[in-house]
């Protein structure tokens, strides 16, 4: 069974950062493109970013590019999201998500985690 847990959200303010994880377990991790996607309150999902299988080819959200960087360490099994200079729209709440495949481009999102709530407010 495909497990997805994310960690790591909280409060920050304006300009501040933070760094989502996720473990994942029952899947061969290092085989598959991971995802991160947010839902802000009242609104439907955005994706933010995805990484393929080895982690060498990445892709973002234009809302995001250049402040949030997606890595993973495949010997952890562990998917994380680094977030800078953070804005009150970055608040929602963060899903981990894998894909179908190794590679992003054609691939669909088939898992996603229970998510964790980041809020941006001063």
């Amino acid at each position: 069974e495909v497990q997805l847990v994310e960690s790591g959200g909280g409060l920050v303010q304006p300009g501040g950062s933070l760094r989502l994880s996720c473990a994942a377990s029952g899947f061969t991790f290092d085989s598959y493109a991971m995802s991160w996607v947010r839902q802000a309150p009242g609104k439907g999902l955005e994706w933010v970013s995805g990484s393929d299988s080895g982690g060498s080819s990445t892709t973002y959200a234009d809302s995001v590019k250049g402040r949030f960087t997606i890595s993973r360490d495949n010997a952890k099994n562990t998917l994380y999201l680094q977030m800078n200079s953070l804005k009150p729209e970055d608040t929602a709440v963060y899903y981990c998500a894998k894909y179908s495949e190794g590679d992003y481009e054609e691939a669909d999102l088939d898992s996603w985690g229970q998510g964790t709530q980041v809020t941006v407010s001063s």
